[in-house]
């Protein structure tokens, strides 16, 4: 059957919005009736009721029912154009395209994710958050600029001169050589005064053993200096309240819901040793290293034992209210108290140590599990919260250190983690 001139298909058409029944073809009647007859009823005679299951209420009739119920108007037919609107107008697949509708990544050449797809206020090019070095966790505020467009800073490396080093991280007094052996017995008698099997059953912390070389020791905090240098952030051993912040009356363990366990007394000597180890400059043998996928990471410069102490996370407490549009990727929850309005975390974006450069692992891979060797522990120390990072098994020279940003809460999104 010949289509009449100016008809549209109908499987190319949507109903036009005002339908009352819902039928193209008693639309068409209506409105053809109304122009052609204006004295005759306008109602359409449709040969389906309201109530009829039958009723294409959803999708438009054929040809054939057109025809049908539009008999007596196929010789008056006008151009439907006029009456019925274009699927263009009504259907999403059909809104007017725009330049970004066809976006892909710079990076990937895919336009999958556009909810993670970032455009640059420079070049209007597209890129995923995962596919940028180092990855981006949130979409960050304000104008965003793509590496090409913005200036990379060459990363300076710290000078490697003691007293400059010694001055960066207030170190009191180096140790001489006389100091250095003493804590070295010392550290050898701690291991001899329990047994490996009441070792293994009480699972006490153990100080961080240094490197014996003193150069590798100042290369070791030169890398610490670099790292914290090139994101402008001030060396602290300590959790700082600054004044506008949360008080440090605010940080009391008590709170925490559910309550947190109270550090031991020979778990509190071995971290009050570790500080003051760290004070004169026996540090751990960790090495902080840049990655062009992951930023600056921290690696293992000799072997670290199990359940050795590797720093405690520090930086300045303030109210989670108050850091809920942070663009940092560095905040540690610090208190779980029962009002949601008085939750701490810390934040390492101004002062900190080398415990926010240490990688999150991939919670949603198996592979991305096995990488950790580290775990964050929450303590009561004197009253206070307190958040120490310890090693959960041996770990080799070399081996990059890892640990689960989600071990109190499951909102870090770490899918796309290395």
């Amino acid at each position: 059957m010949e289509e009449p001139l100016g008809y549209r298909n109908p499987r190319r058409q949507k109903r036009p919005p005002g339908c009352r029944l819902g039928c193209l073809g008693c639309q068409i009647y209506k409105k053809t009736a109304a122009a052609v007859h204006p004295e005759e009823s306008a109602s359409p005679s449709c040969s389906y009721s309201d109530d009829d299951e039958k009723h294409p209420s959803k999708k438009e009739r054929s040809l054939a029912d057109i025809y049908t119920n539009g008999s007596l108007l196929i010789s008056r037919f006008i151009s439907v154009d006029s009456l019925v609107k274009c699927e263009a107008e009504y259907e999403p697949d059909g809104v007017e395209k725009t330049p970004y509708d066809d976006m892909v990544c710079k990076v990937c050449k895919t336009g999958d994710n556009d909810a993670e797809m970032l455009l640059c206020d420079a070049c209007d090019e597209g890129f995923h958050m995962y596919c940028l070095c180092p990855i981006l966790i949130k979409v960050p505020k304000g104008k965003w600029f793509c590496p090409f467009c913005t200036k990379k800073e060459e990363i300076e490396e710290f000078p490697l001169v003691q007293t400059k080093i010694v001055d960066f991280f207030h170190i009191t007094k180096p140790l001489s050589n006389d100091q250095e052996s003493f804590s070295l017995r010392m550290d050898i008698r701690r291991k001899k005064r329990h047994s490996l099997c009441l070792y293994k059953k009480k699972r006490r912390l153990l100080p961080h053993v240094p490197s014996k070389d003193p150069a590798r020791r100042l290369l070791q905090m030169a890398s610490l200096a670099t790292a914290l240098s090139s994101t402008k952030v001030e060396f602290s051993d300590e959790l700082t309240y600054p004044r506008g912040l949360a008080p440090e009356s605010a940080n009391k363990a008590a709170n925490e819901r559910g309550g947190m366990q109270v550090i031991g007394k020979e778990d509190l000597a071995t971290l009050n040793l570790c500080k003051q180890m760290c004070a004169r400059g026996e540090w751990p043998p960790l090495m902080v290293t840049y990655d062009p996928k992951e930023g600056f990471v921290v690696e293992a410069d000799g072997h670290i034992k199990d359940m050795t102490l590797i720093a405690e996370y520090t930086g300045d407490v303030d109210y989670m209210r108050n850091r809920l549009n942070d663009d940092s990727d560095n905040l540690m929850v610090l208190l779980f108290p029962h009002d949601a309005s008085k939750e701490l975390v810390i934040c390492p974006d101004k002062r900190g140590n080398i415990a926010r450069f240490i990688s999150g692992i991939n919670n949603h891979t198996l592979e991305g599990r096995k990488k950790q060797n580290l775990r964050c522990v929450r303590y009561n120390i004197n009253g206070q919260s307190r958040v120490l990072l310890v090693a959960i098994r041996d770990i080799a020279k070399g081996e990059r250190l890892y640990y689960d940003y989600n071990a109190y809460h499951k909102e870090y999104p770490t899918q796309h983690f290395v």
